[in-house]
């Protein structure tokens, strides 16, 4: 295999889930041929249908067996079990490449497959997926996060082209900093979508229902143009990007925030709490909150968490 453009392979994917089934297809687009792929629930045996038409559906064994680049895009939790009991089962062979999608993970847990010869890596795609055709198309332009062992720089440039060749862009992850990667990635994105919904939720409560709100915007969008700028100007200008009432120090609005979500949902309003103790901090480190006004934030916070 050449370093800058890997040989034609048979790929074979372990399962058809969301990830799976999307590099797959996305191989399968650049000239590799999906050869196998294994699938459980009705949900995944519908997408290897629709992004993986031509491979059939035979146990997890006999797709790696018939692959050259054997995906294994299951859990986390399940990844360490399946790679024993395949290595158990003499599925693996000298020569393929084995690659896991599992975000947390490095290379260590393929071990059980090395020691019959194959080439380990980890590839996490910085990108979230449903499983439809469209998800394909969004590999181009992202992230993927690659990870082989330290000393195998010919395993690495093999990552780097697997990735290089779906238009996305490869990043080196060294293996002990794959579970902060992942904390910070899930932390972001699948925090922030828990946080648009309740937002959402909140906004359909206040403003969004009865007679007299009668064609009206949704929620959604009412709060979209709103929530792309914030994402923007956060990615743009970092901590300057912050406004809002703690940013400012308008302990009032504060107060009133707090006890509207204290009676709406509790639950929500200790998130709103954790969350402005943490904007309060970033708003005096960087230099927009004076000291002052952020103990006055933080006592009013901690007050109405001891009232409510």
């Amino acid at each position: 295999m050449s370093a800058g453009r890997p040989a034609r392979l048979a790929v074979g994917v372990v399962s058809a889930g969301r990830v799976g089934a999307v590099l797959g297809a996305a191989w399968d687009a650049v000239g590799h041929r999906v050869v196998a792929t294994s699938a459980v629930s009705r949900a995944s045996v519908h997408r290897a249908g629709t992004l993986l038409p031509d491979a059939p559906l035979v146990a997890p064994d006999e797709v790696i067996r018939a692959a050259d680049l054997a995906l294994l895009a299951v859990p986390d939790d399940v990844l360490p079990g399946l790679v024993r009991g395949l290595a158990a089962a003499g599925a693996f062979r000298p020569g393929q490449i084995v690659v896991h999608t599992a975000g947390a993970h490095g290379v260590d847990l393929l071990d059980p497959a090395v020691e019959h010869g194959v080439l380990p890596l980890a590839l996490h795609p910085v990108m979230t997926f449903t499983g439809r055709p469209e998800d394909v198309q969004r590999l181009t332009g992202c992230c993927i996060a690659v990870t082989a062992r330290a000393d195998d720089e010919a395993a690495w440039n093999v990552g780097e082209a697997l990735v290089l060749e779906l238009g996305a862009e490869p990043v080196r992850v060294p293996e002990r900093a794959r579970p902060l990667y992942h904390a910070a990635l899930a932390h972001g994105a699948n925090h922030l979508v828990t946080l648009v919904r309740d937002c959402t939720d909140l906004l359909d409560e206040a403003v969004l229902r009865g007679e007299s709100t009668a064609g009206s915007p949704s929620a959604e969008r009412l709060i979209g143009p709103l929530l792309s700028a914030a994402l923007d100007n956060a990615l743009r200008h970092g901590d300057r990007a912050l406004t809002g009432p703690v940013a400012r120090g308008d302990v009032g609005t504060v107060r009133t925030h707090l006890r509207e979500l204290d009676r709406a949902d509790p639950e929500l309003a200790d998130t709103y709490r954790t969350l402005a103790r943490r904007t309060a901090h970033r708003a005096a480190e960087g230099g927009l909150l004076p000291d002052h006004a952020a103990d006055e934030v933080r006592a009013a916070l901690d007050d109405s968490e001891e009232h409510r």
